[in-house]
């Protein structure tokens, strides 16, 4: 696992060894990025992680030049990880928080620019994560939800895009409706 663009392009990401989670493809998170690149302003964003899992994502927009970035992950061991990757890359800008998604969107009162989730393609709430998130958006901040083939959110009132890179999928959000 790299990072794939801006000021640490090419940088491995240490991962750790017994890591159980899907970590989105170099291919995927590419076609992502490129696709933010033409939607957002990286340098004055504020983004939010949440299924961090290796924390790539959030680094990745850090990379790229995001203002800050808060990941949020449920498992210890992980968080860890990615606390100890942000300062192996000196991003003093970012924090990683152990939570439940789930939980912490409820209680959470800052609001971001982006939003970025990479739940477990079978959650059983997975289909609740728009209404979730979009309170957590600025008035022009974009959701981007990863998910996989059988969910569809093409039909939800703030769902402006859908883009699939292989057979990972990404629903595009924003607070304002459609």
């Amino acid at each position: 696992m790299r990072i794939i663009g801006g000021k640490f392009k090419g940088h491995p990401l240490p991962v750790l060894k017994n890591f159980q989670g899907r970590p989105t493809t170099d291919f995927a998170k590419e076609g992502l990025m490129n696709t933010l690149h033409h939607l957002l302003e990286w340098e004055e964003s504020q983004v939010l992680d949440l299924f961090s899992g290796t924390g790539a994502m959030g680094m990745e927009c850090l990379s790229r030049g995001a203002m800050m970035c808060t990941m949020v992950e449920k498992h210890a061991s992980h968080v860890q990880q990615i606390k100890k990757n942000l300062v192996q890359f000196q991003f003093k800008n970012a924090q990683a928080i152990k939570a439940d998604v789930l939980v912490w969107t409820k209680t959470g009162t800052a609001q971001y620019d982006l939003i970025i989730a990479d739940p477990p393609y079978e959650l059983p709430s997975l289909s609740e994560l728009p209404e979730l998130c979009i309170p957590l958006l600025k008035d022009n901040g974009i959701l981007v939800l990863e998910h996989g083939k059988a969910q569809h959110f093409e039909q939800h009132p703030h769902c402006f895009k859908e883009k699939r890179f292989g057979h990972v999928h990404f629903s595009f959000f924003s607070k304002l409706a459609q």
